[in-house]
């Protein structure tokens, strides 16, 4: 088989397992919502961030008598990135720290989605920072790539 057919066939492979819209990226992971969870806080660990809080957005709704899907959001950052970032405009604080939401969607697959830090560059019209986001977005899609991956 050519490269470029595999080249083509890695590009369709990944653009049914990631999706992008309204400033969000979201990777199918191989994992339940726990697991993928976990693997996400270890590979964040791994790298010195800090998982700030770890919500289980499913079990707090069955509390109240709401059946969601299995659904959990962790907030996580580094302040050696985040501060920069708002050192270039303050506003971007409010959408930091960054976030993670892992779900379980209605055919049964579980989906791992955060920021894309380019979003958050037109959100907050950020300029002179790029070398920040772009950092922000291959260290994000790293982290999700250990999280969901096998």
């Amino acid at each position: 088989m050519s490269k470029s057919l595999m080249a083509l066939i890695g590009t369709l492979l990944v653009s049914f397992s990631v999706q992008a819209n309204n400033g969000l990226i979201s990777i199918k992971s191989h994992h339940d919502v726990d697991t993928t969870a976990d693997r996400l806080v270890a590979a964040l660990q791994e790298k010195g961030m800090a998982t700030f809080a770890r919500i289980k957005h499913s079990d707090v709704a069955q509390d109240i008598g709401i059946e969601l899907r299995p659904t959990e959001l962790l907030l996580f950052g580094n302040p050696k990135v985040g501060s920069p970032l708002m050192a270039c405009q303050q506003s971007a604080g409010i959408d930091l720290p960054q976030k993670a939401l892992i779900s379980k969607d209605v055919h049964g697959l579980v989906w791992l989605t955060y920021n894309d830090p380019n979003y958050l560059k037109q959100r907050h019209n950020i300029t002179g920072c790029d070398d920040i986001i772009a950092k922000m977005s291959k260290a994000l899609n790293g982290f999700a790539t250990k999280a969901t991956q096998p």
